[in-house]
C-alpha cells in the first residue's frame, strides 16, 4: 500500500507495503536492502541455531505498565518477513503499488469525494511485496493476511535470524482476510496465543511487524474499541488500536500486555497511506477458527442467511415501535435463502442471534458470517410492534471470485474471475449490470478475454450476477459466447470449453 494522493475523504484500506513494478522498467524494485543481515542467505538453507524465546510473562494486573522489552525479546523471534513476488493488474494512474485492485479497496469505493480514474489496463506487470506474519507452531505454521499473499507467485519467509524459507500457501480465506503459510522447518519459535475476547478497550498492546519493510519494528498503544464493524458489511469484529501500524505491518500480531497474540494487524485509516491513529487487528479467536478449517481442507467456510440489510437510526426505530435504534433492518430477503426458509420478511429487525444482542447491521453480519454453513441459528426479530423468535440453518457463503473461477463444480471449467461491479463503475461504463473480470486464465484467457473485461451477457442470456453463469455452465456446453465490454467497444467473444 502507498500513500493515497487522489483520495478528499478518510478511508480505509489494507496495510500491506506492495511495490508495482513495468515491465518495462530497467529493474525490478527490491526490499531486500531493508531488512537483510550482513551476507545474502539462499533461500531455504541452514543458517544459525534457533533463538530460544524467554520465559513467559505472568499476566498484569488491571493497570500495570507491561514489561515491553520482555515482550519484545519472548516474542520477537517468532514474529517473521513475508516477502511476495507475482503478477497483478495495474492502476494506469497510480505512481505505487494497484490500490485499486487491493482487496480492501472496495471499503471506499462510492465513499464522498472518490471517482474511479479511467477504464482498467489490459495486461499485468510484476510487483513484489512485504508484509509480517508470525510463526503458531513449531514446525513451521504460520498466520498472515489473505492480501498480502494476493496474486503471489513466490512467497518468502525470512526468520529474525536471517534464515529464507520458500512458504506454501496452505490457503486463503478473503471473507476474514486469514492467510496459512508453511515453511519446512523444524523447532521453530512461536508465539504465546491470547484470548481477544477476554480484551478491553484501555488494555495497553504492542504490534511486531515490517513497517515499510523494517523488521522487528515494536509500537505500542491500547485497545481504542472492540467489535468494530467497518464498510462493506465485513464479517471480522475489528479490535481497533492506536498502536502505529504501517505499510508493511499487515499479517503482523498483536499482543496484550502479558505478550499474548490477541490479534492479527490488517488495516489502518487514514488519509495519506500512512498511520494516522488508527488501525484495526483481526481477534486471534476467530483467526484461529479460521486456521484449523484451512489446514483441515485447504480452505474456510462461512455461513449465509440471505438477507440484505440496513442499520435502524432513530426515525425507524419509533416509526417500528422501538424503544432505542438497535439491531439489523431486513431490507430484502432473498428466494430460497436461510431467512425465507425461516419465514423472515423484509421489514423485520433482527435483534438476537442466539440469544446474544444485535446492536447494529454489522453485529449481524459479524454472527452470521462467522458461523458455519449448516448452523442453526436462532433469531428473535422484532415484527408489528412486538418480538418472535425463529430458527435458520445458514446456506454456504461463496467467494464470488472463487465460484466463478471454479466455474461449477457441476459443469465445465470458464477460467473467469468475477466480481460485481459497484454502482460508480456501472455508471462509467454505461452498463446496468455485467460482472467484472478480475483474473482470466483457462479456456478464457485462450479465447482473449482479459481483466478489466466486463461480462454483459452468455450465451445471449444477460448476466446480471454469478447465477446466471452458473446456470449455462451447469448444462455442460461445449463452448459459450461471451458478451464483452472492453472500453467502448462490445463484442461477442466465442469460448471453447472441451
Amino acid at each position: 500500500m502507498s500513500k493515497i494522493k487522489t483520495l478528499t475523504t478518510v478511508v480505509v484500506t489494507a496495510a500491506a507495503t506492495t511495490a508495482l513494478v513495468a515491465a518495462s522498467s530497467a529493474g525490478a524494485i527490491d526490499f531486500k536492502h531493508l531488512f537483510s543481515g550482513s551476507g545474502q542467505t539462499p533461500v531455504g538453507a541452514a543458517a544459525a541455531a534457533a533463538v530460544v524465546p524467554a520465559a513467559a510473562i505472568a499476566p498484569l494486573p488491571p493497570g500495570a505498565v507491561p514489561d515491553y522489552r520482555a515482550i519484545v525479546k519472548q516474542a520477537g523471534p517468532a514474529v517473521v518477513g513475508v516477502m511476495v513476488a507475482g503478477e497483478r493488474q495495474p492502476d494506469p494512474n497510480e505512481d505505487g503499488p494497484d490500490i485499486e485492485n487491493d482487496p480492501f479497496f472496495r471499503f471506499f469505493r462510492g465513499m464522498p469525494g472518490f471517482q474511479q480514474r479511467g477504464g482498467q489496463p489490459h495486461g499485468k506487470v510484476p510487483f513484489r511485496g512485504q508484509g509480517s506474519g508470525f510463526i503458531v507452531a513449531a514446525d513451521g505454521l504460520i498466520l498472515t493476511n489473505a492480501h498480502v499473499v494476493r496474486d503471489a507467485k513466490t512467497v518468502t519467509v525470512r526468520l529474525v535470524d536471517h534464515r529464507e524459507f520458500e512458504a506454501k500457501v496452505l490457503g486463503t480465506d478473503t471473507v476474514t482476510d486469514i492467510a496459512v503459510l508453511r515453511i519446512a522447518a523444524k523447532d521453530l519459535p512461536t508465539v504465546r496465543l491470547g484470548d481477544s475476547d477476554a480484551a478491553e478497550v484501555g488494555d495497553r498492546v504492542l504490534a511486531i511487524g515490517a513497517p515499510y519493510g523494517l523488521e522487528q519494528t515494536a509500537t505500542q498503544g491500547i485497545v481504542s474499541a472492540k467489535g468494530r464493524s467497518l464498510p462493506d458489511d465485513t464479517v471480522v469484529p475489528f479490535i481497533q488500536t492506536d498502536a502505529a501500524v504501517n505499510p508493511g505491518n499487515s499479517g503482523g500480531p498483536l499482543f496484550d500486555g502479558s505478550g499474548a497474540v490477541i490479534g492479527i494487524n490488517a488495516q489502518i485509516y487514514s488519509q495519506s497511506g500512512g498511520f494516522q491513529g488508527l488501525s484495526f487487528a483481526i481477534p486471534i479467536n476467530i483467526a484461529m477458527k479460521v486456521k484449523d478449517q484451512i489446514v483441515a481442507t485447504g480452505h474456510a467456510q462461512h455461513g449465509r442467511l440471505g438477507v440484505m440489510i440496513q442499520p435502524v437510526n432513530q426515525a425507524l426505530a419509533e416509526s417500528f415501535g422501538m424503544t432505542k435504534p438497535e439491531g439489523a433492518l431486513v431490507s430484502k430477503v432473498e428466494k430460497g435463502s436461510a431467512a425465507a426458509e425461516a419465514g423472515i420478511k423484509a421489514g423485520d429487525v433482527i435483534t438476537q442471534v442466539n440469544g446474544k444482542p444485535v446492536s447494529d447491521a454489522g453485529s449481524l453480519s459479524s454472527q452470521i458470517g462467522l458461523s458455519a454453513p449448516g448452523e442453526k441459528v436462532s433469531l428473535t426479530l422484532w415484527r408489528d410492534h412486538g418480538s418472535k423468535t425463529v430458527e435458520a440453518k445458514l446456506g454456504k457463503a461463496q467467494d464470488e471470485k472463487e465460484a466463478a473461477s471454479n466455474g461449477a463444480a457441476e459443469g465445465p471449467q470458464l477460467g473467469l474471475a468475477l466480481r460485481n461491479l459497484s454502482r460508480d463503475e456501472k455508471r462509467q461504463a454505461g452498463v446496468d449490470g455485467g460482472l467484472l473480470v478480475d483474473d482470466a486464465e483457462g479456456a478464457a484467457a485462450r479465447a482473449g478475454i482479459e481483466a478489466g473485461d466486463i461480462v454483459l451477457a452468455i450465451n445471449g442470456k444477460p448476466v446480471k450476477g454469478m447465477d446466471d453463469i452458473r446456470a449455462v455452465l451447469k448444462t455442460h456446453p461445449k463452448q459459450v459466447a461471451l458478451l464483452i465490454k472492453r472500453d467502448d467497444e462490445t463484442l461477442f467473444v466465442p469460448v471453447p470449453l472441451g
